[in-house]
């Protein structure tokens, strides 16, 4: 393998790098501040791990949610945590990312009926998933 060749790998990984960082930051939660987003992590952990369990979960959603896990658990990172602002960022976007299809695989309905949280965690997670949940009723 010449140097050529090298060059032209590593400036190929560094442009997809660039492209997924920019990716990320187009598809971030606005209008959320980080404690708002980081309140709610224990109600989206006991969610993610109702949902694991549950054998009637539908496999593609089961799969999609080990990832998410694995991705959130691994410390490799496609932006280190330790960079200002935009470190969490890749973690917060692909949680939201597979949160937004696990909602649309088994409707906003069932996330809610497996909510342990509060009414205002449930309402700031489906505003962050893009999802009305003002259309919901209350249990």
């Amino acid at each position: 393998m010449d140097a050529t060749t090298v060059i032209a790998i590593v400036a190929g990984v560094l442009v997809l790098w660039v492209g997924l960082i920019a990716a990320l930051w187009l598809f971030r939660p606005r209008d959320v501040g980080l404690r708002d987003l980081v309140s709610v992590v224990p109600d989206v952990l006991r969610l993610i791990r109702s949902l694991l369990a549950d054998r009637a979960t539908p496999v593609g959603v089961r799969v999609a949610l080990a990832v998410l896990l694995l991705w959130l658990l691994s410390p490799i990172d496609l932006i280190p945590e330790f960079v200002p602002v935009l470190g969490p960022i890749d973690d917060v976007v692909v949680a939201v990312l597979v949160l937004r299809y696990v909602a649309r695989r088994v409707g906003l309905r069932e996330l809610r009926r497996r909510w342990q949280g509060s009414d205002a965690a449930f309402d700031l997670l489906a505003g962050v998933l893009g999802v009305p949940a003002d259309r919901l009723p209350r249990d």
